[in-house]
Formats: C-alpha cells, sequence, structure tokens
C-alpha cells in the first residue's frame, strides 16, 4: 500500500507547511503497513511522528523540510534530567517516534533541516573562517527515534542539519547504509549518527560531512536509565570529514560500552581521528579499529566571542583514547580496555594521546600494523594537549609523538615518522607522566 501526501492535499511549494498532511498520510498507512511516499517537491513541515509499519519514501527530487518555529516541534525531553549540557537536550525534533517497530526511512530524495538559517559567521577567527560558526534562534534535532525494534535507514540525504542529525535512542535491529549526511563543516553541535544505548547497530556506504562527530557512540544518562548499555556495532566502509573526531566512543558513558567495530573508512581532514572518552562510570572495552586511512589537523579557533562555540576539541590527533573526570563533577569515569587498532595510515599534526588516571586507567590497548605520519597542515601552533571535556582541559607544553598517562599493558608497533615542518615541534617520541 502506498499513501502519496499529494493525495493528502500536502503543497509542495517550500513555504506551505504540510505538517497535517503528511501526519495524517503516515497515521493511515500505519494501520496496515506500508509506504507513505514523498514526490518531488518542497515540503515544509514541523515535527512528524513515525509510525510502526511505516517506510517513509522520498523519490528523487522529493525534499523534505525541517521548520524550525519552536511551535512546530515535539518536544521529546522534556521529563529528562541531565547534568551534562553538551548532550543538549532542549529544542525538540523533527523526526520522532518512540516505542515503534519496523520503521524505514527510504529513497534518493533529501531532508533539510535548514541549520543555515541558525549558523552564522561573525568573523572572530579574524579571517581565517575555520573556527565553529555562532548561532542563533531556535534549532532542533533532525531525529530522535527512541526505542525503535528494526529500523532501516537507506539512500537518503540529510543536508544542512542545525544540531544532531540521526539520533537513536534504545534502539534495537538497526541498518544505516548509503545515506549521505552533508552538514555545515564549521556547524557545532551537527553531529551525524548517535547510537546511544543500542543494541545490534550496522551503519555501512555513508558519506557524512558536518562540523562536529562524524559516527559517536555513546550512552546518555537519560537514556543508561531506560536501555542500558551499548553493544554489538559495526561502522564499516564510511567516508568522513569533521571538524571533530570522525569515529568516536563517549564523551557521555554512563552505561558501559562494548563489542565494537569500525573499519574500512577514510578521514578527511577531520580534528581528530579515532576517539574514545570515558568521563560518566561505564566502562569501555572490546573495541576493534582497522583499516582506517586519511588525515587530521587543526583548524583555528575563535579569538573572542560572547555566547557560543568557541574552539574545536582536539589538534590534530590521529588517536585518542582518555579516561579522567569531567569538570567540576565528582564521579568517576569508567576503564578503558581491550581495545585493538591495527592498519591506520594517518598524516597528523596533534599526539597519539593514550591518557587515563590511577582510578580510571586506559589498559590493554594495542596499536599495531600501522604508520602514523607527522605532518604539518595548518598554520596553528603545535603547542598544546587537549583533553576537552575534563578537569584537564586544554595545556600548553610539548607535543610528543606519543602521550601517555595511567596506563597499563600498552603496545604499540607502528611506524612514527616526523616530517621536517614538524621538526621544531615535535621532539621526542613518548612522554609518560
Amino acid at each position: 500500500m502506498q499513501y502519496n501526501i499529494l493525495d493528502y492535499q500536502a503543497v509542495g511549494d517550500g513555504r506551505t507547511k504540510c505538517t497535517k498532511a503528511i501526519q495524517a498520510a503516515i497515521d493511515d498507512c500505519a494501520v496496515q503497513g506500508g509506504q507513505v511516499v514523498i514526490p518531488a517537491g518542497h515540503f515544509l513541515s514541523g515535527s512528524l511522528r513515525l509510525r510502526s509499519g511505516v517506510d517513509l519514501h522520498l523519490e528523487s527530487g522529493a525534499v523534505l523540510i525541517s521548520s524550525l518555529d519552536e511551535a512546530d516541534m515535539i518536544d521529546f525531553s522534556k521529563e529528562f534530567t541531565d547534568d551534562n549540557e553538551d548532550t543538549g537536550w532542549e529544542g525538540g525534533c523533527f523526526l520522532y517516534a518512540c516505542h515503534e517497530k519496523n520503521i524505514t526511512i527510504s529513497g534518493s530524495g533529501t531532508i533539510d533541516g535548514q541549520g543555515r538559517l541558525v549558523f552564522y559567521d561573525d568573523d572572530s577567527d579574524g579571517g581565517k573562517h575555520e573556527c565553529p560558526l555562532n548561532v542563533r534562534g531556535f534549532r532542533p534535532r533532525m531525529s530522535f527515534l527512541e526505542d525503535v525494534e528494526d529500523l532501516t535507514v537507506t539512500g537518503v540525504t540529510f543536508r544542512d542539519s542545525a544540531f544532531w542529525t540521526l539520533h537513536l535512542a534504545g534502539c534495537r535491529n538497526v541498518l544505516i547504509e548509503n545515506i549521505r549526511i552533508l552538514n555545515d563543516e564549521r556547524g557545532p553541535n551537527n553531529d551525524g549518527i548517535d547510537p546511544d544505548c543500542c543494541q545490534n547497530v550496522i551503519i555501512r556506504g555513508c558519506v557524512i560531512q558536518g562540523g562536529d562527530d562524524s559516527v559517536v557512540i555513546k550512552t546518555t544518562l537519560p537514556m543508561t536509565q531506560k536501555y542500558g548499555e551499548c553493544s554489538n556495532i559495526v561502522v564499516c566502509g564510511c567516508i568522513m570529514h569533521s571538524r571533530s573526531s570522525a569515529l568516536k566512543i563517549g564523551t557521555e558513558t554512563h552505561g558501559d560500552i562494548h563489542d565494537i567495530i569500525m573499519s574500512d573508512c577514510i578521514l578527511r581532514d577531520c580534528t581528530r581521528g579515532i576517539g574514545i572518552w570515558s568521563r560518566d562510570g561505564g566502562e569501555i572495552y572490546n573495541i576493534q579499529m582497522h583499516h582506517v586511512m586519511g588525515n587530521t589537523r587543526s583548524f583555528a579557533n575563535c579569538i573572542s566571542r560572547e555566547g557560543g562555540v568557541n574552539s574545536w576539541w582536539g589538534d590534530g590527533e590521529p588517536v585518542y583514547l582518555s579516561a579522567t573526570k569531567r569538570e567540576g563533577v565528582d564521579r568517576l569515569p569508567g576503564r578503558i580496555r581491550n581495545v585493538m587498532l591495527d592498519h591506520l595510515q594517518l598524516k597528523s599534526e596533534g599526539a597519539l594521546i593514550l591518557a587515563g588516571e590511577d582510578y580510571a586507567p586506559v589498559e590493554q590497548v594495542r596499536i599495531r600494523d600501522s604508520v602514523i605520519r607527522f605532518a604539518r597542515q595548518s598554520a596553528e601552533p603545535v603547542e598544546f594537549l587537549d583533553e576537552r571535556p575534563s578537569a584537564r582541559g586544554r595545556v600548553r607544553r610539548e607535543v610528543p609523538c606519543i602521550y601517555q598517562r595511567g596506563t597499563r599493558d600498552i603496545s604499540i608497533d607502528a611506524e612514527l615518522i616526523v616530517e621536517e615542518s614538524m621538526a621544531p615541534f615535535i621532539r621526542t617520541r613518548e612522554i609518560c607522566e
């Protein structure tokens, strides 16, 4: 059964709000299951609630546009409490589902978050035009899909998200393949894909571009309380460009995260390549990342700004494993253990960082069959170690090829090449504290 939104009086002029028409098609489709068809045209809408048995299908030339009017958005987080401001629960979401089964988002069309209307360049980095853009107005997530079993997202293009793009919360049996996420490369908080307390997830064959993390696996406090750990996740065959981390676990780590494979990916001009942050008590273990190539580099930070995001986390680190306390928060982070990294080929400007604490060590890490080439790619100073967000912050100090602290049972069998352009900055192979 197909339900074409034109039959429900949707108007594809990009100005008329079609929320009621599209939602009516979804609700009718959910009775017996089938496909809601978004045909060619530009369809503006407020929040849409996806339902069990529905395939939201965007045909070629279809553009589904998110409203940026707060009155049009579902406030999915009004009952959540979380002391981590970086999670950003406020703002509502465009595509919403909760406690549903067998949902598909498919087709060759585009879902447009209109981030261009909330991000703007205030020239706060002195003309370099590399620092995070400033933000004005209301900005919802592009999606919040909670407790969905059997979720498929395939083929579509997500463009210009104003906040997180695909937030999967407590979902099980998920396939995301052959999609494109094309967000502003200077947009703060416009993550690509965020599996949060999910199990049995495959993400493959995707192109992901944005200012924030490309794929980031996490266990936020509200979702951990509802759904527990995050496990059994495979990310493979993706091309990523991020001003944050391309392949990341954390920083929200209230529940355990384990049995994760990330492989066969190409990273382009990322601030960090591979990152694991432990901050909130959950343990991170049984992680494999292999066959990853590309480059990491620094970007300019804001010279001054009132409000907004002032700088990117990271300074071009190829690998970053960190377990330490948050600033102003007394809880202990969990251990990071049993991490296997191999066949990495990365050109980078920052140190390879393995940094734990006595109370939360980084242990049983193997890096092998890899080449890390340290080469200048930006005009930014190579003189910082950045452990934000944490009580340790970002400090000016000597930058080595490898920085270790609070580690146990570490094996690094990698070729480290320091090009002449980096020789004045990286003078030692390793610092252990």
